[in-house]
């Protein structure tokens, strides 16, 4: 699925509210489904739990749906915004990521 086949069906299971009301709903969904994925984490590193990989999956998947209902709501593209992401990471770490470049980063200083 593409990133904007999948964004317009996001909107289908959408709350609709006002820009500022949908704006705090995706915000709070976001950090509440990552928290979801870092607790997961969590009990598997400390707590000595399995990694459910398919739990996981379906918690990024939550992840996902709160980016994707951001964007729209601030009338972005979640393709636009994967590619941007991509092409500034290309031109932070040409060579591929180190620790080195990582270091050195030039947009830091």
């Amino acid at each position: 699925m593409r990133f904007d086949e999948y964004q317009k069906l996001t909107q289908a299971t959408a709350a609709r509210f006002d820009k500022d009301k949908m704006l705090v709903i995706g915000a709070l969904g976001l950090g509440g489904e990552s928290g979801e994925v870092i607790d997961h984490i969590k009990k598997y590193y400390g707590h000595g739990h399995d990694l459910d990989k398919e739990e996981l999956k379906k918690e990024l998947g939550d992840v996902l749906w709160y980016i994707a209902y951001l964007a729209s709501t601030l009338g972005l593209d979640l393709e636009d915004i994967a590619t941007m992401n991509i092409e500034k990471l290309k031109k932070r770490y040409p060579e591929g990521f180190s620790k080195e470049a990582s270091l050195k980063r030039s947009d830091l200083k």
